[in-house]
């Protein structure tokens, strides 16, 4: 039986897709390999992390591409694109495009904000607009509206041989239902239910009105539904990290228990200026995780997961833990693989 209050409907995973500079082809392909065998698995979706200058997969949508070729059932999401260093118009037609190649699976995740390190990367990034380029909400309303097929010109019909749309081509009629706003704060909570978008909360949340972090994101998660047309049936994806020992090698238990000891001192109070909420990892047996996540305030309240991966551990880490989440976390959860 279920510990939660409700069984889990959704099991997915997060990956960040590291790679060494020297050998990314290796990186990129234990990826798809990983999603590939969270098919096999029954996962229901599979999630990519997106990084900029850094060690792990900058183009999602080029690497769900591939997967959708790879893979025919599991969902593919992005968690998250940051829009900041995105062309809204460009990215809606990446978006469409995945979307039909994948047949309906693509769930894009994405978030507001100036890129990372701005002051050092503006001028290849933006280097004639940097100083007027809007980071708001503003930029995620313009791409929904491209994604769901709002006109982008005053202009369409033939032109010579060629015939141009007035609106971003292909255009995938379901995928505007699909779209996710990573927020962490209640102002992005409220923002994603009043625009009608999925809620993706993850193992980071704004310190605003408490400091206990399943407080916290239960109060997101209300706030998001309060204000979404969808009410108490709109869609919030859960995002912490479990890692599950059942069938762990000795060596990896050592591993997975110093990797969590090292992150625990951050999630003891609000961190930085932002003052940020990092959640606890989740380490033990299924039977124990499913006890910690039954107490979570914020869990109980949602259906879905896309539990995340570590950052630096290595192929075969991985393989134990999504299938230990699979067989043993996501039953324990109520969870029943897709067959």
């Amino acid at each position: 039986m279920p510990l939660t209050s409700k069984p889990l409907r959704k099991l997915g995973f997060l990956t960040i897709g590291l790679f060494d500079e020297a050998d990314p082809r290796r990186g990129h392909e234990s990826t798809l390999q990983i999603i590939e065998m969270g098919e096999r698995l029954g996962f229901d979706s599979a999630w990519v992390r997106h990084r900029h200058l850094q060690y792990g997969i900058s183009s999602p949508m080029t690497v769900l591409a591939a997967a959708s070729q790879r893979t025919s059932r599991i969902e593919l999401g992005t968690a998250v694109i940051p829009v900041g260093w995105e062309n809204p118009l460009r990215l809606a037609e990446d978006l469409a495009t995945v979307d039909i190649l994948s047949r309906g699976r693509l769930n894009p995740g994405v978030s507001v904000g100036p890129p990372n390190h701005y002051d050092q990367v503006k001028g290849a990034l933006y280097p004639d607009t940097a100083d007027v380029e809007d980071f708001s909400h503003e930029r995620v309303r313009r791409l929904l509206d491209f994604v769901r097929g709002e006109p982008v010109t005053d202009f369409r019909g033939v032109e010579g041989f060629e015939v141009f749309s007035d609106r971003v081509q292909p255009h995938s009629p379901g995928l505007g239902r699909r779209m996710w706003y990573g927020g962490g704060s209640l102002r992005s909570a409220r923002w994603a239910g009043e625009h009608g978008m999925n809620l993706l909360t993850s193992s980071v949340v704004k310190a605003e009105e408490s400091e206990d972090f399943a407080e916290i994101q239960l109060s997101h998660l209300r706030t998001f539904r309060a204000h979404h047309p969808d009410g108490d049936r709109a869609r919030v994806s859960q995002g912490l990290v479990v890692i599950p020992t059942d069938t762990a090698s000795p060596e990896q238990r050592v591993k997975y228990e110093q990797y969590a000891l090292q992150r625990t001192p951050r999630t003891a109070t609000p961190q930085g200026p932002a003052r940020m909420m990092f959640a606890p990892d989740l380490v033990g047996t299924s039977e124990e995780i499913a006890e910690r996540l039954a107490s979570h305030a914020a869990f109980r309240e949602v259906d879905e997961v896309a539990f995340a991966l570590p950052f630096t551990f290595d192929h075969e880490d991985y393989v134990q833990i999504l299938t230990d989440i699979a067989t043993r976390l996501g039953p324990a959860l109520g969870w029943q693989a897709a067959p």
